[in-house]
């Protein structure tokens, strides 16, 4: 969301304030539409500071929101579509599941929803209010199972959506395990070196007021800062994590530019690119099989889609077909698909066979995702044996010369 300041000529007089739109041709037409007048000039501005304040106090607030797990979401929808599929009225369903569940958060919300179906409003509309905590997927499946008369079907399909997203996630999780607590051994390794091991040797060389090699005196520096300004640098390290996070989440153009970022880093690019077009495409084809329009399903898939550049491209698509192009020509244009798979969708819109299509395109992502998960190990080892390498190289150096030095000269002395 972009600001506008915007002088406008109204009934003779000249006002100006602030716009919020995401375009500078859009804030021209709500302060049009506000004040039926004339607008004289518009500049873009940035963001007002006491909104910034108010954003970070939330975001803080944020931290205390207890959320809801998504095995538990999976669990709690799992059960309600069996119990849907076997007659059991939604109320009586939600209470029953709202009592067996350990999540105080997620009993609060289902026992609410309940109590609003008894006084007549309709499943979707009751968890509108909890959107964030459930997801748009969750309510847009529940909007189809009551326009179709089928609310087991499409608790099924959702179900099945939300642990297909979660296995992924998983794996993911699981395949960044070792790289993370073997670079975090080496640095609680380096740091215990440099904090307890280098001040025995720094005592000793400065007996002999002898010129230390290069590697020694790295050594040293890094001792000194990390005993002088280590804290310092721990809390900093801390705020500007908070800081960035912070942004992050609430400056699109940052997370923009940190999302373009990482698309270009080494194997991290392909793991963002084909885990987010795997959940894209395996959204899509699952709403489309399910009966949802296009457009809709669409919609729905983009939002679940993390890295904003990606979400950026794939929104052409959703405007190129709303405009009446064909989905293989606005997949196309967004630059993101090999020749393969745009030839792919041409076949399914031509055969009518769009949905078995696109389960096979998710079949493709997810078979590339996996193929790099399983292989992670085997890309990471290089970098972390160089690491390593330098380490040790650099502590034996700085160690084992200067020691080298002061033995020929007590010979020498001798």
């Amino acid at each position: 969301m972009k600001y506008f300041n915007v002088l406008v000529l109204s009934k003779g007089k000249k006002n100006s304030f602030l716009i919020r739109s995401d375009s500078k041709k859009e804030a021209i037409e709500k302060a049009k539409l506000k004040t039926n007048g004339v607008v004289l000039k518009i500049e873009e501005t940035s963001q007002p500071l006491e909104e910034k304040v108010e954003e970070f106090k939330n975001y803080l607030l944020s931290f205390r929101k207890i959320k809801i797990k998504r095995t538990n979401l999976i669990a709690t929808m799992r059960q309600l579509a069996v119990m849907a599929n076997a007659g059991i009225p939604l109320h009586d369903a939600l209470n029953e599941i709202a009592n067996s569940t350990n999540d105080k958060q997620l009993q609060i919300i289902l026992k609410d929803i309940a109590e609003s179906i008894n006084a007549g409003i309709g499943l979707s509309q009751s968890m509108e209010k909890y959107k964030d905590e459930l997801g748009n997927l969750t309510i847009m499946m529940i909007k189809l199972g009551e326009q179709t008369g089928d609310m087991a079907s499409a608790l099924f399909t959702l179900t099945n959506i939300l642990e297909k997203i979660d296995e992924n996630v998983r794996k993911f999780k699981k395949a960044i395990r070792y790289p993370l607590i073997t670079l975090g051994a080496m640095a609680i390794a380096f740091t215990i070196l440099i904090v307890y091991v280098v001040p025995k040797f720094k005592e000793i060389f400065e007996r002999f007021h002898a010129k230390l090699p290069l590697p020694t005196r790295i050594l040293l520096n890094i001792e000194y800062i990390f005993t002088h300004y280590g804290l310092y640098i721990l809390l900093f390290l801390i705020a500007s994590t908070i800081f960035v996070i912070f942004l992050y989440r609430t400056n699109p153009q940052f997370k923009k530019s940190i999302d373009t970022f990482l698309l270009k880093l080494y194997l991290l690019k392909d793991i963002i690119y084909y885990a987010q077009l795997n959940r894209f495409m395996l959204v899509f084809s699952e709403l489309v099989k399910a009966g949802i329009p296009v457009i809709d399903a669409l919609e729905n898939s983009i939002s679940l889609v993390d890295n904003s550049y990606l979400q950026e491209k794939l929104e052409i698509v959703k405007t190129m077909v709303e405009k009446g192009s064909s989905i293989e020509e606005a997949f196309a244009q967004t630059g993101l698909f090999e020749n393969m798979i745009l030839q792919m969708i041409a076949a399914g819109e031509a055969s009518g066979q769009l949905d078995n299509m696109l389960q096979k395109i998710t079949e493709y992502y997810g078979m590339k995702f996996d193929y790099i998960l399983d292989n992670l190990s085997s890309y990471i080892e290089p970098i972390m044996l160089v690491i390593i390498a330098a380490m040790v190289l650099l502590l034996a150096l700085g160690i084992f010369l200067p020691m080298w030095d002061m033995a020929q000269v007590v010979q020498g002395r001798g």
